[in-house]
């Protein structure tokens, strides 16, 4: 790809912070046009205007970096830039109309987009809304949260949860400085606080440990919305969430039979709670194994089971038509059981929690066991 040349004059080092390197004769051509992002004075009031806790013009440069765009920056100094730019960002001073119309003859066929517009997916360029004024911004921000409902997600995640931690994110963490992964661990301790009330073995105070757990999963989608909506996505990020889920399982499993067990002195209870949290542990260890040997990120859903077949449970779960195994795969989906255990404990009948939990637990152990024997096999 050949770089255009710059227009008008020189860029400030304020304005060019970074200077990509001249591409080498030998250097392979990207797969995708350049963008010519203008920064004029026409986007200058929606491009300031904040949309998720981001500027528009810094929500549009994180975007374009984050999907491996080169960007031509055409500045005439009207829009303020953020203080930082991507190396793949190169800036272009036009301080007049003309200087704008010679880049566009430069950079024929570049993807040309405005430093006031909004793309609420994070994956493409589609469905722009260009942000001119308050209304037009707050319907770009529901927009963008919008694009959050996975077809993955569960029915108490989508109709129950996400409202709740859509409005937590939008409305009051897009706003304060906290990272994706301090939500996360500021989550577990609330969940963690839960699993300790329910070993109680208090009628009351069980109930409000299932609330904490159940405040937990809902504040659990806050840092994945947090992160994508400010494109601080990360596989550290994506590992902290899972390991603190799964470990908080594990703690709430073994947590529900040591509360039976002082609620009503049964061993089985205990030993139940035990159990259930070893097989869980039996199954997250097989897992983890798994997403290494697959290569399949650091979601345990998208592990493939041999027992369970192919696509993974998350593609399944994505179709909009899907299979029993799916709708079986549901009653021991997160958002689901730990919603169920808070009802049971309400209605007085906390000892189906652990029944519920067996339930879970055991035929993932099951799965998991029958993945080693597999693999032992030779299978792949």
């Amino acid at each position: 790809m050949r770089l255009p040349c710059k227009t008008g004059s020189p860029v400030s080092p304020a304005e060019q912070p970074t200077s990509p390197a001249a591409p080498s004769a030998d250097a392979p051509k990207p797969s995708k046009p350049p963008v010519l992002l203008r920064a004029t004075l026409a986007e200058v009031v929606g491009s300031s205007m904040r949309v998720a806790g981001l500027s528009v013009i810094e929500r549009a440069i994180k975007q374009l970096h984050r999907q491996k765009y080169h960007v031509v920056l055409a500045s005439d100094g009207s829009c303020r830039l953020p203080p930082y730019l991507p190396a793949s960002v190169q800036v272009h001073k036009v301080p007049k109309p003309e200087n704008l119309t010679s880049l566009r003859r430069e950079m024929s066929g570049a993807i040309e987009v405005g430093a006031d517009e909004v793309r609420p997916s994070s994956d493409s360029l589609e469905g722009t809304v260009r942000v001119i004024d308050e209304a037009s911004r707050r319907r770009a921000e529901r927009a963008v949260f919008a694009d959050l409902l996975r077809g993955d997600l569960g029915f108490v995640a989508r109709y129950l949860n996400k409202p709740v931690s859509f409005f937590i994110t939008r409305h009051l963490l897009c706003s304060l400085p906290f990272t994706p992964n301090q939500v996360t661990l500021g989550a577990a301790v609330v969940g963690l606080a839960g699993a300790l009330l329910v070993s109680s073995g208090g009628p009351a105070l069980m109930v409000w440990g299932f609330f904490l757990a159940h405040l937990q999963s809902i504040l659990d989608g806050c840092d994945g919305e947090l992160a994508r909506v400010r494109f601080q996505q990360s596989a550290l990020g994506e590992w902290l969430d899972t390991l603190v889920d799964d470990g908080l399982n594990i703690v709430l499993f073994a947590c529900i039979g040591v509360g039976i067990f002082r609620a009503t002195g049964s061993s089985l209870a205990l030993a139940a709670g035990l159990l259930n949290a070893a097989a869980h542990l039996l199954y997250d260890v097989v897992a983890y194994r798994e997403l290494r040997l697959q290569g399949a990120g650091a979601e345990v859903i998208k592990v493939r089971w041999h027992l369970a077949g192919s696509p993974d449970m998350k593609a399944r779960a994505a179709k909009r038509k899907r299979d029993l195994l799916v709708y079986v795969h549901s009653i021991g989906r997160r958002d689901f059981f730990i919603l169920a255990f808070l009802v049971y404990a309400l209605v007085g009948v906390p000892w189906v929690a652990l029944v519920h939990a067996l339930l879970i637990a055991w035929p993932l152990a099951v799965i998991a066991v029958a993945q080693v024997i597999w693999r032992a096999r030779g299978g792949n």
